[in-house]
């Protein structure tokens, strides 16, 4: 039977036109930062794997190793996503006359 090695730089891409150019695992829409924000729920990856089950778990493992290597970019996006949703969430209350 023969071996198919799997060269572990294909595992992760970015493309401009496909998650706003955020880091993803190939052929989804799985993006970096949000195995990184299960992980950091507490979340292991198998446990990932059992919420999506169509990812293999060295898409990942990958995943999370890209996380831990570009840790400080990847957080800062994730703080501004974030940021960005609170204040979008505060502006739809504001007009819909709830508070948010």
């Amino acid at each position: 039977m023969a071996v198919t090695i799997v060269d572990i730089g294909t595992l992760i891409v970015q493309s401009p036109d496909i998650c706003g150019n955020r880091p993803r695992i190939a052929r989804t829409r799985m993006t970096v930062g949000r195995i990184a924000t299960l992980w950091q729920q507490g979340l292991n990856a198998e446990q990932i794997q059992d919420e999506y089950p169509h990812l293999k778990l060295e898409q990942i493992y990958a995943a999370l190793a890209y996380y831990h290597a570009n840790k400080l970019d990847i957080d800062a996006s994730l703080a501004k996503d974030l940021m960005d949703y609170e204040n979008y969430r505060k502006v739809f209350s504001q007009k819909q006359g709830v508070e948010a």
